[in-house]
């Protein structure tokens, strides 16, 4: 797993992280999964739940296990399992706002893409540069340092994707699991006002959420 690291600093890729037949083995999966029935971009969470009005985690749902084929996933390295992971399938034409993960919910975040290659665009929050990132299907990203902390991250909502050789590439079906693991002591040390809710909150520009009015990663977690 010695791939080099990406612009912006802190972005690692590892293309073909399954093989093409593992693939295959997935998406035979999700097709039997229980998905929610509206369109455009699905989610289904394992561990704990990720929660869209606090950005955290939603202590109100039970612990979810993985199942075997989640586990088998799971970058090697790490010294535990993820808390919280996000199965996501994103339909032609959908995408996701740009945006940073929950500095004090979050440490680092690895992100496996499989079906269509989709560009996904990131923006610095201080200087406004822009770099596309190009995810190609089977490939496993881990978003740390910097590119974690200090750049947002999207997909714009389109059909197609133009690559720098100019050619147009339409957009199939695509899914990704994004792996996350709680922050110890829920707090971050960047100190980035514009992005980071821990410098937010010593400012008292940020809203108190529910999950972080203790302190702790127990508490952070809360019952499950």
């Amino acid at each position: 797993m010695n791939e080099p690291s990406l612009e912006p600093p802190g972005l690692v890729m590892w293309k073909e992280f399954i093989t093409a037949e593992a693939e295959c083995r997935l998406l035979n999966i999700f097709a039997g999964l229980d998905w929610p029935d509206r369109p455009g971009r699905r989610s289904l969470h394992y561990g704990y739940t990720f929660s869209y009005k606090t950005f955290g985690i939603d202590e109100e749902i039970p612990f979810k296990p993985f199942p075997d084929w989640l586990t088998a996933l799971v970058p090697s390295g790490e010294e535990r399992l993820p808390d919280q992971v996000c199965l996501q399938h994103y339909p032609p034409g959908t995408g996701i706002p740009p945006h940073v993960d929950t500095h004090s919910a979050y440490d680092q975040l690895y992100s496996l893409s499989l079906g269509s290659s989709v560009t996904m665009q990131f923006r610095h929050g201080e200087s406004g540069a822009k770099i596309d990132v190009d995810l190609p299907p089977r490939s496993m990203t881990q978003m740390k340092d910097d590119s974690r902390l200090h750049w947002t991250h999207g997909i714009r909502a389109r059909k197609t994707d133009t690559l720098s050789d100019g050619t147009v590439r339409p957009r199939r079906d695509r899914w990704s699991i994004t792996y996350r693991w709680l922050r110890d002591g829920a707090n971050c040390p960047c100190e980035n006002e514009k992005l980071c809710d821990t410098a937010q909150r010593c400012k008292g520009l940020e809203k108190e959420y529910r999950w972080k009015k203790q302190n702790g990663t127990d508490a952070a977690v809360g019952a499950s």
